[in-house]
Parts: structure tokens; sequence; C-alpha cells
């Protein structure tokens, strides 16, 4: 029975999705649930997690419940899924009352194959009531990491979810989530009382991702010059505070690139219509607090870039993984700075959370800064904080592409120690800084400290390359800035050794910038490898055709067909119906909507070059 529930969904997912086999453990995924089993899956975005709990639900008696944390990502779903042919539908406030009354009787006569719905509107009393009248074929709870109190997206209302198990016995439950270490999915298991469920933990590597990053200057002009290598190409940049979000968003539009602001203090329509826009359009660059992301479903996003430092690994892999969901080449680029540092870890004294977990979220933010400053291959270490050894150097992140150059910074650094010790351990970066450059200011001649033997020793040596000394023997734990004093330099008891000669001390050399902006290397299409120019020519037609379906159903043009659809159109060149249904992504029912108006474009193109 069970194989011939398999070979159905291999049919499903040839008829309906146009993909000709499974990928990864999808299969095993899609035979647990539909042998009724829990399951936690982890798969990394662009994996395919949604296939697993909709083909079951297409599969399964009843309506597939699919509790998902964001109405911008119910409604892209529902919209790729009808155009597959599925009967889905959401609830959520979005909607008028004779709009969810409509949603309500189509569930309750069974006219539904699958229905996403918010949590908190999930428990509500009348939603479980309806629910309790229904046939149900499983419950999928997306981004499952928001169950965790540990986690990086903790989101309360994900705590009530542990009833469904109760209430409806013998329901299959997947919990789905793309990052997630093992104290979050022992956390995911007990807080969502899954019943002995199968665990499937695919490899968390994004090779088409490539991971940069560099201290933090000049972030505006810094930013600038990074984006000059992605024109006309969409994007996120992430920011800590709402100020500068809006801040960077207005110097980059007047720089002439499409940049729209994002975060909680926007009015809600205005958050709406700047994701639209986004989802929609072609270029956009989202300057956004962490307000923004999770669910989007954007495929060609070709580069996350953060002018901050995010709260852990977990959050920075979190959202770096909205790059390149396409498959296609993608950047990931970081910069920080001491007061990235300090500012996190203010964050963190200043929470409402116990002691234990401050020291949790302390541990994780020295993780992520000891990641940054490391020297060999980025993708690896990421990977091993998940418990993922691709055993081998990754070939393509900055450490791996350009061996940073190290230097024995041993001298310098106990002048630096000493500094701080003599000037009593109250002062930030900029006061110590000024000491051993020996440079007077009202501050060093108020405190005499033009009388120190540390006065002006330092002055051989550059300010930049000093501030790096400071970053990097904070991250390697030698000095800690105090939080509670303004970002003041202690000493650590590891300290002692470097101070007393009996240690030595290798750094890594900041990049030199040259301050000039990099052109592109290529001017291929966004997101396409290189293509030749009768190729490009035919791209640039189908993309115009996708935006006018697109624009005609008020979709994002992914919702019609992904970038990989229009490039394995171009390879192939079909012209018959029955050749476009051996092209990636075309199903029998995408092919019946849009198959011959695409065709026609191709025909039409071959006309014109023979």
């Amino acid at each position: 029975m069970l194989q011939e529930s398999l070979q159905a969904a291999e049919s499903i997912l040839r008829s309906r999705y146009g993909y000709d086999h499974f990928r990864g453990q999808q299969a095993e995924i899609v035979a647990s649930a539909l042998a009724g089993q829990d399951s936690l899956v982890l798969m990394p975005t662009g994996g395919g997690k949604s296939l697993c709990y909709q083909i079951p639900s297409l599969l399964r008696a009843g309506t597939g419940i699919v509790v998902s944390p964001l109405i911008a990502l119910m409604q892209d779903q529902v919209d790729a899924l009808q155009r597959l042919g599925a009967r889905a539908a959401f609830l959520n406030s979005s909607q008028f009352p004779g709009e969810r009354q409509s949603v309500i009787d189509a569930l309750r006569s069974g006219e539904l194959d699958l229905l996403y719905v918010a949590p908190e509107r999930l428990l509500m009393e009348e939603t479980l009531a309806l629910l309790d009248d229904c046939a149900i074929a499983l419950f999928a709870i997306d981004e499952a990491h928001c169950v965790s109190q540990w986690g990086h997206d903790f989101r309360r209302d994900y705590l009530g979810l542990h009833i469904l198990g109760e209430r409806f016995p013998g329901i299959p439950r997947m919990a789905l989530t793309a990052t997630a270490d093992q104290r979050t999915r022992e956390e995911i298991v007990t807080r969502l009382a899954l019943h002995e469920p199968r665990r499937f933990v695919s490899g968390f590597d994004r090779p088409n991702i490539h991971y940069a990053v560099a201290p933090k200057t000049d972030a505006t002009r810094q930013l600038q010059r990074f984006l000059a290598t992605h024109p006309g190409q969409a994007g996120i940049v992430y920011c800590l505070s709402r100020a500068r979000v809006e801040s960077i968003a207005k110097q980059l539009d007047a720089a002439g690139i499409q940049a729209l602001p994002y975060h909680a203090g926007l009015p809600p329509e205005t958050r709406r219509r700047h994701q639209a826009r986004f989802l929609r359009e072609d270029g956009i660059v989202m300057v956004a607090t962490i307000a923004f992301g999770m669910g989007i479903d954007k495929p060609d996003v070709r580069f996350v870039a953060h002018l901050d430092l995010p709260k852990s690994m977990e959050a920075y892999y979190q959202e770096t993984g909205r790059a390149g969901r396409d498959g296609q080449a993608a950047d990931a680029w970081l910069i920080y700075g001491m007061q990235d540092v300090v500012r996190l870890r203010q964050m963190v004294d200043a929470s409402d959370a116990d002691e234990a977990h401050k020291r949790i979220e302390r541990a994780r933010l020295d993780t992520l800064l000891g990641w940054c400053e490391m020297t060999t291959c980025r993708r690896r270490a990421l990977l091993a904080y998940f418990d993922d050894d691709p055993g081998r150097d990754c070939g393509n992140c900055d450490n791996c592409l350009s061996q940073p150059a190290t230097w024995d910074a041993t001298e310098p650094a106990r002048m630096l120690l000493s500094c701080i010790y003599r000037t009593g351990q109250r002062f930030g970066v900029g006061h110590v800084l000024d000491v051993l450059l020996g440079r007077t200011t009202e501050k060093t001649a108020q405190n005499h400290h033009e009388t120190l033997s540390t006065w002006g020793i330092g002055r051989d040596i550059a300010e930049p390359r000093w501030r790096s000394i400071v970053r990097q023997l904070v991250v390697r734990g030698y000095v800690t800035a105090d939080a509670d004093r303004f970002g003041a330099l202690r000493l650590t008891a590891s300290s002692r050794g470097l101070l007393r000669g009996e240690d030595r001390l290798v750094l890594r050399e900041d990049p030199v910038s040259t301050g000039r902006v990099k052109k592109p290397k290529t001017t291929r299409p966004t997101g396409a490898p290189e293509l030749s120019p009768e190729d490009t020519a035919l791209w640039h037609a189908l993309r115009a055709l996708r935006k006018r379906i697109a624009d005609d159903e008020g979709v994002p043009p992914f919702v019609v067909f992904q970038d990989a659809t229009l490039l394995d159109m171009v390879r192939q060149r079909p012209t018959r119906p029955t050749a476009m249904l051996d092209v990636h992504g075309v199903g029998q029912k995408r092919l019946e909507r849009y198959g011959e108006r695409f065709l026609d474009v191709i025909r039409e193109h071959q006309l014109g070059t023979e």
C-alpha cells in the first residue's frame, strides 16, 4: 500500500510540479507522512521543504493544515499551489468576513487540499472547534524553530501548538525548519510534543553562496562598493536599528539604487507595500531589520548584506539563507566593528531573560565573533556549528579564495593591554587609542594621561591597525568591552600571559581597501549563468512575458515560473507542448495555463534567428 502511495507521489511530482524525481530525503519524508508518522524536518532554504507536506496533503484523505507565521508567505504559497491545480486557501486577518466564511465553508465540505493558517488563529477555540468537525490529512508546522525560547526567532504563539497532538491524536504532524542546532532540535520535539518523530536532517550546505566578512571602516561607502558588483539585482541589506534602516535606504535611493526600508516601526500598509514590491519587481534592494525575511520565498535574491552583526550563527545562517534559493550564485557579505560587539552585548545584558539564558546568548555571540575573525574555510566552520562536516574546504568563501595574511602582534598587543591597565580600565577604545597615539584631548588632559608611561608609545602603528588589534583581542577573550560602562575596555585573566611576555599572539591582517568600486565581472542576466547574445535575447523575452503575466494575475513573477525553468527553456528550445513537459519545473497544469504563450515566444525567436 505504501509503495503504491509513493508511486502516486512521484506521479504528482511529475505531472503537477514538473520535476522528474525527488531530491535528497524528500521521498523518505513524504513516505513518513503518508504512513501517519510524526517527523522533524531540517532542510536548507531552497531545499524543497514545502513539497514534503504539500504532496502528502494531496494524497491523504482530508485537508493538510499548514501553520505559517506570515501572511505574505501564505498568499504566495496559495497562489503557487492554485497554479498547480491544488485546492488551496488561507485564513488570516487580511481577508474580509465574507472571504473567510467562503474558506470555512470549503473546508467543512471537504473541498480543500491545503489550508494555511497562522499559529495564533489556529489556537483560537473557534478554529480548533472547526477542525474538530473536519477531516485532517496532516499538520505541517513551518518555521518550527520559532517554538524555541533559546532560538533567534522565538514566537510565543508557537508554544501552544503542542495541543494539536492532544486534540487530534493519530493525525501526523511535521515540524519543518531550515535552522536549528542540536539544542533547538530537542526543544522543537519537546515543546510540540511530537510522538516518536522520525528525524530528517539534510545537509546545511548552500554551496552556491559565497561568504565574505570584512572589518567595518566606512559602512555606507563599503556597501555602495559591494552593491556595484550587483547592478540591477535583488538583495537584502540588514541593519540593527530602525533609524539606520531609514538612513541607509535614503542614501542608496539618492545614489540611484532602488532601495526600500522595512522595519516594525513602519505602518503595516507601508510594510505590505514594500514587501509586495520586493517580491514582484526586479532589482529592488530591501534595507531592513530582522523584522523582514522569515518565510520570504523570492528565489532570485542575489545577495544578503549585513551592515551590523547578527545575534548568533543561527540568525546569520537563517538570514543569509534568503539568498540564492534558485541555486544560482549569490553573496553573503558582512562587515562589523567593535561598536557592534558592545551594542549586542548591551542588548543581551539588558534583556529580561534569566542569567542562564544570557550566558547562552553571550556564548552564541562569541562563537559568531570567532567565526568572523577566522583565517580558515568559513563554510566548514559554519556547517560544523550545525554538526555537518563537508570533509573539505569549500573554495567559495573569502578565506579560501584569498588566504588571509597574519602577523606577529605580540608587542603591540602588550602595549595596548598595558595602556588599558594604566588608564584604570575605565575608558573605551577611542580614549585608549588617544593615549597610545599621544593625542591631546580634553579628556586626556583632565585625567593627566600624558604623564603615563604608555603615552604615545603606539605612534608607529596606524590607528586602523590599532582598532583591528582591539577588535581581535576582544574576540579572543583577552579584553572585554564592559557594556554597563559604555564599552570601557577591561582586561581578562587570559591577558596575563601576554602582559608577562609568556605568550605569543598572531593576528589576522585586515585587508586594505583601495576605495575603488569594482566593476561587475560579466553582464549576464540576473541570476543566470553566462549566455550567448542569442540566448540572452530569448532569456529577456521570456522574462518579459513572465512579468506581463504576473502583473495581470497580481502575483510575483516566480509564481508563474522560476528563473531555473526559464533557463531550461532557453537551453532546450521546446516548440511543442510535449517537449515543454521535459522542461524542469513545467507540469501539466502550468503547461495548460501558460505553455502556448511561452512556446509562441520561443517559436518566434527561432524564426528570427534562422
